[in-house]
C-alpha cells in the first residue's frame, strides 16, 4: 500500500466517492460525528457525501432533530446522528473536562458557577423553547453570571457535555441551543467498553486506513483508552503496515478505484483533512500552510486523485455562487472540465448557477 491508496481509500470509506447512502442521518451516523464549527462549510461536508443531495435536506434533517450540532470529541463543534449523541456524550465527556480544568481555572469557573448557569439553561429552555445565544446571555448577565472574556461560550459548552443541551431549531437565520433531552428523548446507551470499541470500529470503518494515532487525535480519548478501543475491534478490520506506521481500515471493492481520479470540491474542515494527526497523505508538506492558515483555519479544499492539489472560495449573490479556485500548482488544460462535475454538484446542492470565476489559477 502506498500514500497514494491510501488517500484514495479514504475518499471510498469517506463515502466520498460513491456513497451508498441516501439520508443525512445515514451519512452522520456512518462518520461517527462531522466537524461542524462552520456551519454552512459542514453541511456541504454532509452533501458531498450524499449524491444529488440539497442544503435544503440537510436543514431539514436539523430542523426535525435527525442530525445535532454540539460539542464532541477534541472538543469542537461536530454534527452526530441523534442515535448517537448519548452514548458520545457519556464516553467523550469526562475526557472533555479533564482538558478544560486548567481553562475553568483561569476563567474562575467552578461546579457552582456551572450548576447554576445549567439551571438557568433548562428553566429558559423547557417546554420545546429553542434559543439563540444572543437571547440566553441576558438571561446569564440578569442572574449575576460574568460573560466576559468569552465566559458565556464556556458555560454553554459545558451545558452541552453535561447532556443539557444541544443545537435547536434555525430561528430568524440563527442558530438555536434547545434542551437534548426534547430533542432527543430516546436513549441509546452503552457500557464504557463498548462505546470505545463502537466509535473505534466506526473511524477505522468510515475513515481508514487510518492509525492509531490518527484515532488518537481524532478522539479526543486518552492514549491507553485508544489503544484499548483499538484492540476490541482490529480482529473485524484490516491492516498494513506502510514504513513505520501500521494503518487500520475495512475492506475496499475494486469497484470503488474505477473513480479514483475524480475531482472534489471539499468544505472548509472537511473530515477528509481535519481527522488524521498524520495528513501527508493527502496533503504533503509543502503546501499545508496553503490548505491550513498558521492559526489553525482549514481553508475549502480542492481535491485531485486523492491529493490536495489547490483551494476555493464562494460568493452568493441571489440565486447564484461563483467559485474562485486558487491551484497550488498550475492545474493544466484539462482541469476546466474536471471541474464541471463538482461544481455542478455544489451549484444543485444550493440550488443555485454556479460559476468559475475566472481562468483557472
Amino acid at each position: 500500500m502506498s500514500l497514494s491508496d491510501i488517500a484514495n481509500f479514504r475518499l471510498i470509506n469517506q463515502q466520498i466517492t460513491n456513497s451508498e447512502f441516501k439520508t443525512p442521518k445515514e451519512i452522520v451516523g456512518w462518520m461517527g460525528a462531522i466537524q461542524a464549527q462552520d456551519m454552512n462549510m459542514a453541511k456541504w461536508a454532509i452533501g458531498a457525501r450524499l449524491n444529488g443531495s440539497t442544503e435544503e435536506e440537510i436543514d431539514s434533517a436539523i430542523e426535525k432533530g435527525e442530525i445535532i450540532r454540539i460539542h464532541l470529541l477534541r472538543p469542537t463543534w461536530h454534527f452526530v446522528s441523534s442515535e448517537d449523541i448519548y452514548w458520545m456524550l457519556d464516553l467523550t465527556s469526562p475526557q472533555i473536562r479533564t482538558t478544560l480544568k486548567s481553562r475553568d481555572k483561569r476563567l474562575g469557573h467552578n461546579e457552582a458557577i456551572y450548576r447554576k448557569s445549567n439551571a438557568i439553561l433548562e428553566k429558559a429552555l423547557s417546554g420545546g423553547n429553542h434559543l439563540s445565544r444572543e437571547e440566553l446571555i441576558p438571561l446569564f448577565i440578569n442572574s449575576g453570571l460574568a460573560v466576559d472574556e468569552n465566559k458565556a461560550a464556556h458555560l454553554l459548552l459545558r451545558a452541552e457535555i453535561d447532556g443539557l443541551i444541544c443545537s435547536g431549531k434555525i430561528k430568524e437565520k440563527k442558530q438555536t441551543y434547545a434542551l437534548l433531552s426534547e430533542r432527543v428523548s430516546k436513549k441509546k446507551t452503552f457500557a464504557r467498553e463498548e462505546a470505545l470499541a463502537e466509535l473505534a470500529k466506526r473511524y477505522f470503518t468510515s475513515h481508514g486506513p487510518a492509525t492509531l494515532q490518527d484515532f488518537i487525535w481524532w478522539s479526543g480519548l486518552s492514549i491507553g483508552e485508544s489503544k484499548q478501543a483499538l484492540e476490541m475491534v482490529k480482529s473485524g478490520i484490516l491492516s498494513e503496515t506502510v514504513g513505520d506506521q501500521t494503518y487500520w481500515f475495512a475492506a475496499v471493492s475494486e469497484v470503488s478505484l474505477r473513480n479514483k481520479d475524480s475531482v472534489y470540491l471539499l468544505p472548509a474542515y472537511d473530515e477528509f483533512v481535519i481527522s488524521y494527526r498524520d495528513r501527508t497523505a493527502s496533503l504533503i508538506f509543502e503546501d499545508h500552510n496553503k490548505a491550513v492558515s498558521n492559526n489553525g483555519v482549514f481553508r475549502p479544499i480542492i481535491v485531485e486523485k486523492g491529493i490536495v492539489t489547490g483551494i476555493w472560495k464562494r460568493t452568493i449573490k441571489n440565486d447564484k455562487v461563483m467559485i474562485e479556485t486558487e491551484f497550488f500548482r498550475p492545474p493544466g488544460k484539462v482541469m476546466h472540465n474536471r471541474l464541471l462535475k463538482p461544481l455542478t454538484s455544489y451549484g444543485h446542492f444550493l440550488e443555485k448557477k454556479v460559476e468559475l470565476n475566472g481562468a483557472l489559477q
